[in-house]
């Protein structure tokens, strides 16, 4: 704008009177869509985690990673006591990396139906989710960008137990080194079944979320979804068999820790071929992403 300076004021014929605001061009880097995407993920690993947010928020993240990581140090501490005896007698069976994700697994389903409604149902309550699409953000933009926050968000908690239960292991052996040569294979193992596990627990409860601005209705949801499928899938496991996991929303990650770690028998009853293990967390991860974008290209339309 011309003018005097900025607050200057100018009479004209008639009593009416302008104001020099002295507005200027944004002169700044223009980073366009891929800045704004860099910030819906930090925004959505901040949300997650409460920064910028009361103390009970953050408190919660803090009792997520607790709750993560207490079977591992459980396991750490049996095993260091019974190290002086030259370890934990065979008729004690305790669980190992291959079944760290099966044991805290609710503490996985009640986190993300905590969390996840906390990404995406107040955007949408308050109206912000129209702001967002009002810049050059597609749905794509946004659905990635909440869904990699709170991917990485779960991926920092399920590996927290893991690699507190592989290091307490490997120091806990009477020989570490020993330890580490004969069982160096579940730690590319725990990445690889850690991020199969945290693929299901990001996508499920970001879709179901999305379907309701009220995040309490989507934490209910959210529960409903695993607790009610795993019911329906034991009542008719008599009539129809292994058929029945087919339908259950939490066995599909479980089968594929399992084939990681090589410890799935698909011989066993209750257990499906591995192949249709494998195809059935395809659909378990592919289906709710599907209606996740869906729903979001609906909305930024």
């Amino acid at each position: 704008m011309n003018g005097g300076g900025a607050g200057a004021r100018h009479d004209v014929d008639g009593g009416g009177r302008v104001f020099d605001l002295g507005y200027r061009r944004y002169a700044g880097a223009r980073e366009g869509r891929a800045r704004a995407r860099r910030a819906l993920f930090a925004n959505g690993v901040r949300t997650c985690f409460g920064l910028g947010r009361g103390a009970w928020q953050k408190a919660l993240m803090l009792l997520f990673f607790g709750a993560a990581m207490a079977p591992a140090a459980f396991l750490i501490i049996v095993n260091g006591l019974f190290s002086d005896f030259g370890g934990v007698p065979d008729i004690i069976d305790l669980p190992g990396a291959d079944e760290y994700y099966r044991n805290v697994s609710p503490v996985l389903l009640v986190f993300a139906a905590i969390i996840a409604p906390e990404l995406l149902c107040p955007d949408r309550r308050d109206g912000v989710i129209h702001l967002y699409f009002a810049r050059p953000l597609t749905a794509a933009d946004y659905v990635i960008g909440r869904w990699t926050a709170f991917f990485a968000v779960s991926l920092a908690l399920i590996y927290s137990g893991q690699a507190l239960l592989l290091a307490g292991l490997t120091m806990a052996a009477p020989e570490p080194l020993e330890y580490l040569r004969g069982n160096w294979l579940d730690f590319p193992r725990s990445l690889g079944a850690g991020a199969a596990v945290a693929v299901v627990t990001t996508t499920i409860p970001l879709a179901v979320a999305a379907f309701t601005p009220r995040r309490a209705y989507a934490s209910v949801a959210v529960i409903g979804a695993f607790v009610f499928t795993g019911i329906a899938a034991a009542v008719l496991a008599e009539s129809v068999g292994a058929w029945s996991m087919l339908i259950d929303a939490g066995s599909a990650q479980v089968s594929v820790n399992d084939i990681i770690f090589g410890t799935y028998d698909d011989s066993l009853d209750g257990n499906l071929p591995a192949a249709a293990a494998i195809g059935w967390y395809a659909v378990v991860a592919i289906v709710p992403a599907a209606l996740l974008w869906n729903r979001y290209r609906r909305i930024a339309e």
